[in-house]
Order: C-alpha cells, then sequence, then structure tokens
C-alpha cells in the first residue's frame, strides 16, 4: 500500500514511517523543510513537499495514495498561545484530505487524545474507545474523521495519551515537564498527585496506527494505551529522583504559574482502557511502560 503520512518527520511519524516500511508498505512523508525531506529519505521514504496550509497540494496527495495516516498538528502555534488558530488549520487539512478520499474505500487514520474524554467529563470510570465526546477543541476534528465512514472512506481515529515516551520524544509533554522541574529545581503535582495519566510508548503507538490502516473497521476510535493510568505523583517523584531535586504539591491556583500551558492538564484524572483496541487490532505493547522508561535515564540525559 502506497501511505501517504503527515507529520511524518515527528515523534510520532519517526516510529510510524519505518513501521509501515518494515510491513512492506510505500510511505510518502508530507515535510516542510530540507531537514524533514532529508530525514525521510534517509528513512527510504519518498517526499510530498507542502505543510498543512496548503490544501491542495494535500489533496492531490492524498488522490495519489493508498491510504492517509494523519499525524501533523501546529504544536508550536498551540504552545504560543494560538491554539485556536491550530485547531483550525487541523481541521481544514482534515475536511482536505476526506475530500479526496470520499467514495473511495480508502483508509484514513487521524489522531486525537484520550485528555479529551476527561475534558467531557468522564472521570469516574477509565473512558473507553466507544465514547463519544459530542464537540469541542480537536474534538470536532475526531468526529469528522469518523463521520466519513459515511462517505466511502474507511476511517478510523488513535487516541493518544498525554504521555507518548521513547527515545525520540523530544519535545512532547514529557521532557516538558523534565524541563519545568530542571528550572524550578522542584518536581511538582497538584494537589495530593493521585490523579492519573496514561502512557504509551511511541514504537508500541506506531502499531497501532498500522493496524489501523491495514484493517480497522470504518467509523472506529482506537485506543493507543500502555499504562492505563499512572498517578501523577509517581511521574513527579520518578523525574525528582533521577534530576536529583525534591518533588512537591503545587496548589491548584498556582498550577498555571508553575506548569506554564500545562497548567490546564496537570491536575486531571486520565484513566483510559485500551480493551477494545487489544480485541479489534490484536494489539498488545511490548516496550518498556513509562516508570521503566523514565528510569532509564535517556530523557535525563543533557
Amino acid at each position: 500500500m502506497r501511505v501517504l503520512v503527515t507529520g511524518a518527520s515527528g515523534h510520532i511519524g519517526s516510529a510510524v514511517v519505518p513501521e509501515l516500511l518494515a510491513a512492506g508498505h510505500e510511505v510518502t512523508g508530507l515535510a516542510r523543510s530540507e531537514d524533514s525531506a532529508a530525514a525521510l529519505t534517509a528513512a527510504g521514504a519518498e517526499v510530498h513537499r507542502g505543510d498543512l496550509d496548503d490544501l491542495e497540494g494535500l489533496k492531490h496527495a492524498a488522490t495519489a495514495a493508498d491510504g492517509v495516516i494523519h499525524l501533523a498538528f501546529k504544536h508550536e502555534a498551540m504552545r504560543s498561545g494560538d491554539f485556536l488558530g491550530a485547531i483550525a488549520a487541523d481541521m481544514s487539512a482534515i475536511e482536505a484530505i476526506g475530500a479526496a478520499l470520499e467514495g473511495s474505500g480508502k483508509p484514513f487514520v487521524s489522531t486525537s487524545g484520550t485528555l479529551m474524554l476527561t475534558f467531557a467529563g468522564i472521570t469516574d470510570r477509565a473512558g473507553t474507545e466507544l465514547d463519544v465526546v459530542e464537540g469541542g477543541p480537536r474534538v470536532d476534528a475526531e468526529n469528522a474523521v469518523v463521520g466519513l465512514a459515511e462517505h466511502g472512506v474507511r476511517s478510523s481515529i488513535v487516541r493518544l495519551p498525554p504521555l507518548v515516551h521513547s527515545t525520540l520524544d523530544h519535545h512532547g509533554f514529557g521532557p516538558t515537564l523534565i524541563s519545568i522541574a530542571r528550572q524550578k529545581g522542584v518536581s511538582g503535582y497538584v494537589g495530593e498527585g493521585a490523579n492519573r495519566w496514561p502512557a504509551v510508548h511511541t514504537v508500541d503507538a506506531a502499531r497501532v496506527y498500522r493496524l489501523a490502516l491495514e484493517g480497522a473497521t470504518p467509523g472506529t476510535r482506537l485506543h493507543a494505551v500502555a499504562d492505563e493510568g499512572v498517578p501523577f505523583r509517581q511521574i513527579a517523584g520518578t523525574i525528582a529522583n533521577k534530576l536529583g531535586v525534591p518533588s512537591a504539591s503545587v496548589a491548584p491556583d498556582d498550577a498555571t504559574e508553575h506548569f506554564s500551558f500545562l497548567g490546564a492538564f496537570v491536575s486531571l484524572d486520565n484513566l483510559a482502557s485500551s480493551k477494545l483496541t487489544r480485541e479489534w487490532l490484536g494489539w498488545e505493547p511490548t516496550h518498556p511502560g513509562l516508570i521503566a522508561d523514565l528510569d532509564d535515564g535517556h530523557y535525563f540525559e543533557q
């Protein structure tokens, strides 16, 4: 299968591309820069130069492909405060790809997050693949992709946990928490830190994308979740031990000041299940869990 991958040189893409190539697929990666293009070429992929704003280019590349995996997102815009702009760009890209694939029966795998379930109020149990949120930032994009199943696209969504960890992770929530702890001289958690975050190794997540591309039922939501919920206090404590700094509680009112843009997320309890994904795809995570990966030390090498 010839697969178009957006965000192909990013954190998740850097694992998805070799996963696809090893399974015998041909990959065309969307690349914004010469560096990204060079990395994709070195990995054995073809290159389509462009970005999420080049909607006609996205349509052309999607039409030429046998399937699409959409990983790209304007993370820089989100971190700088233009979250709504990043959301709008993502939706436009999804609409362009969806229009190109409509009626083709081709697979389209896109990306969402388990945190959206907590924002929707699912806090008394583990969120599942069957949970549907009516609307909201990023949720509208998730629902748009699922809705393409009614228009002749074998569409599916992979919900990622907030912590996707590995040596490929340089700018995610994990490195951000470590950077904040270095800056502040303390590894913090909110309140008692009993809230839980799910996690998955990047390579295990990449396998979910490949399996979804190859065989997910149209309109399926999938959870790339290995650790269903690690207590945030344990995460903070592990970071503290590795950095040689104390771990301490941060008052809820001080969360934004301490954690910057992560302040809105660090107190959320986001227990998430992947039971159905494992049944539907035959997927089982095989790489180290979050705490073992943090203990390995690669995140703390200067």
